[in-house]
């Protein structure tokens, strides 16, 4: 009875993380009600969403954390076999190919590069998602290769380039995503990600042009 009760648990939880996914996606976070989830969901109870989760921001993480256990499946094996790379396309390859390779997996349509990018924009639930890249060894991991792959780049280009990084990975995955659920003749995920590699790769090996170098 106890085993069956929990299973029941689990299954609405599942379902709630399912219908916040995709409301979240397509409406915004603060937009949606916990009512909406809730019946989105197939629940006649309004409460049973706080009741699982309770507040919106624990809502939240518990998406991001749902995918990002896959991903780190993913991603950690990879790191691993190029950790003493000083290659950066290894490094961004690592980034970008469990985020992609994911997201085909789960068939389509998929919401979660658009929750993402709800999320990153928000500053209030940004930090969330920061909170839970931090617990990542392997995402440290590939910051650490990238530092050693271009040893020489200023601190300050770094970390703009980290930032450039963060913002083209977000908005063009929830892009891709977009035009794939309504079924746009666009390239595939792993098509997508082996363009998007290219174009980071770039970023990160651009040429740095210095204060002086830019005076008349």
């Amino acid at each position: 009875m106890t085993t069956s009760r929990a299973a029941r648990a689990q299954a609405t939880r599942e379902q709630i993380l399912t219908a916040a996914e995709r409301l979240f996606a397509e409406h915004g976070v603060f937009a949606v009600s916990n009512r909406q989830v809730a019946e989105a969901a197939g629940q006649g109870n309004n409460t049973v969403v706080g009741y699982h989760f309770g507040t919106k921001a624990d809502l939240v993480r518990a998406v991001i954390r749902r995918h990002a256990t896959a991903m780190e499946q993913r991603r950690g094996p990879m790191v691993a076999e190029v950790a003493e790379s000083t290659e950066v396309r290894d490094w961004i390859t690592c980034l970008v190919r469990p985020l992609t390779d994911h997201l085909a997996s789960q068939g389509s349509p998929t919401w979660f590069a658009r929750f993402a990018a709800q999320v990153m924009t928000d500053p209030s639930l940004r930090p969330i998602m920061e909170e839970e890249a931090l617990t990542s060894l392997s995402l440290n991991r590939i910051v650490d290769g990238l530092h050693r792959s271009l040893p020489d780049l200023p601190g300050e280009v770094r970390a703009d380039r980290g930032a450039m990084l963060r913002h083209l990975m977000v908005h063009m995955m929830a892009e891709r995503e977009l035009a794939l659920a309504e079924h746009t003749h666009v390239p595939s995920w792993h098509e997508a990600g082996t363009g998007l590699i290219d174009a980071l790769v770039g970023l990160w090996l651009a040429p740095v042009t210095t204060t002086e170098e830019e005076r008349p």
